[in-house]
């Protein structure tokens, strides 16, 4: 049960991904720091990334360093996605890049996976519908179509 529930969680959090690197780029090009970003974000949003998100900044508003606050994040989460983008803000952070362009081309990816993962739950649907289908509906719609048949047969043979 409690393996259902953090696996409930972490598709949460990649589920909420996307928009929530969305709305942190609208925030960051809007001319907000990246935290202040991060806050904005997440006190909008519900969910456990939203948590997530508030208790990281918690961690660096009482004066833990951001790459050992986003090192916590890390290790409270086990979503390659959300890893993938911690590590790309600590290289930004640490090389100097700029935070905005570094959101876009995560936000665009996340989205890009996002569909994949939709396309690859659809394109499963088919084979889970088959066994209902000929366990289930084939024999009901067979008994329907044939009844009317045999009774007519055995009508004509007596």
């Amino acid at each position: 049960m409690l393996s259902s529930r953090a696996d409930d969680r972490q598709t949460a959090i990649l589920l909420a991904l996307p928009d929530t690197l969305d709305q942190m780029t609208i925030a960051v090009e809007a001319g907000l720091g990246f935290e202040a970003s991060m806050a904005r974000t997440a006190q909008g949003g519900r969910g456990p990334l939203s948590e997530e998100l508030i208790r990281t900044l918690q961690d660096i508003s009482i004066g833990r360093s951001r790459y050992d606050a986003y090192a916590a994040l890390l290790a409270r989460t086990d979503c390659t996605d959300l890893k993938r983008f911690v590590r790309a803000i600590q290289q930004a952070d640490r090389y100097g890049i700029a935070i905005a362009d570094v959101l876009r081309v995560q936000a665009g990816e996340m989205r890009i996976k996002r569909r994949q993962r939709a396309e690859e739950s659809a394109m499963k649907v088919p084979i889970k519908v088959v066994f209902p289908l000929v366990f289930a509906i084939l024999p009901v719609l067979f008994i329907v179509l044939l009844f009317p048949a045999v009774v007519g047969i055995i009508g004509a043979f007596s």
